[in-house]
């Protein structure tokens, strides 16, 4: 029996409307590789069931389907984990597609870098207004450190889920962690540039609708991962010893980030904790200008 490559997973909740434009768009290209789809249903509760239904009868026997108690979108990432068969895992959110050719170019990447357990692709944005952007595959740096600050603080190595390929390896040192809401995927992708060899792939992987009103433009969810999600990020099974120094630096950054999400928000008494917590952390958060002139316009609030 031929291994099976690479698994596409699409996590939905509550995506009925654009479940089937995600699903169609990685069905079209499931003969150009070893690869298989698995559609997850998190416990929707609108139509996206009966969509899931009807697209099992349109597409008999080409893609897998299952539903499972709502968990959240860490708990339907590791459940895909688990059910996955194939050696290389992509994550497509349920509002996005596939971009043509993509895994095609995913197992001919896969043969001439086979030590790789980590492909950066590029994507597309595509907005509301009908506009698209390309981005190109961010270049990396050479050593696991320079990947980590670049990923963490210097915002120089930028990752989306859709347009990356992960080996199941990478997922040793931990899973998504089931009590972050969104930001779930930061541990892990920190814990794959710190401890994995990684590659770039020079080609659109990915169509990746932008939202105003996505999760992580969701004040209340920003909040409840807070602070605490660097314990996660920082947690010695997944971040190295000799990374560990890094956590001062990514406390203030993350500060910074609440800082700008409450002022954003019109939250202006906890974005002034949080821009003060950064500072106290770092004291060099201070030359962060953008944050900064933010920080001094609360002083008229």
């Amino acid at each position: 029996m031929t291994e099976m490559l690479v698994s596409v997973i699409i996590p939905a909740y509550n995506y009925a409307e654009t479940l089937p434009r995600a699903v169609n768009s990685v069905i079209e290209q499931l003969g150009e590789a070893q690869a298989e789809l698995l559609v997850i249903d998190d416990g929707s509760t609108d139509a996206t069931p009966q969509v899931v239904e009807q697209l099992l009868v349109e597409h008999a026997g080409a893609f897998r389907a299952l539903r499972k108690p709502n968990g959240g979108l860490s708990s339907v990432r590791n459940r895909g984990i688990e059910e996955a068969r194939g050696q290389y895992l992509i994550f497509l959110d349920a509002d996005d597609e596939m971009a043509p050719g993509a895994l095609a170019a995913v197992a001919r990447h896969v043969a001439d870098n086979p030590e790789s357990r980590l492909i950066i692709g590029g994507h597309w944005s595509v907005f509301s207004d009908g506009r698209r952007v390309q981005h190109s595959a961010t270049p990396l740096p050479v050593t696991p450190r320079e990947r980590v600050r670049g990923y963490l603080l210097e915002k120089t190595v930028s990752l989306s889920n859709g347009a990356c390929v992960m080996h199941r390896e990478v997922f040793g040192p931990g899973n998504y962690p089931l009590h972050l809401r969104n930001v779930e995927d930061i541990p892990v992708f920190a814990q794959v540039l710190a401890r994995f060899p990684c590659s770039t792939l020079d080609q659109p992987l990915a169509l990746i609708h932008k939202h105003d009103d996505s999760m992580r433009h969701d004040l209340k969810q920003s909040l409840a991962a807070g602070v605490e999600m660097v314990d996660e990020v920082f947690a010695p099974a997944r971040m190295p010893a000799e990374l560990q120094d890094l956590r001062q630096a990514f406390t203030a950054q993350r500060c910074l980030s609440l800082f700008r999400d409450c002022y954003s928000a019109g939250d202006y008494v906890r974005a002034k904790a949080f821009y003060a917590r950064a500072v106290r952390t770092n004291f060099f958060s201070i030359m962060r200008w953008s944050y900064t002139r933010k920080a001094v316009r609360l002083l008229f609030k």
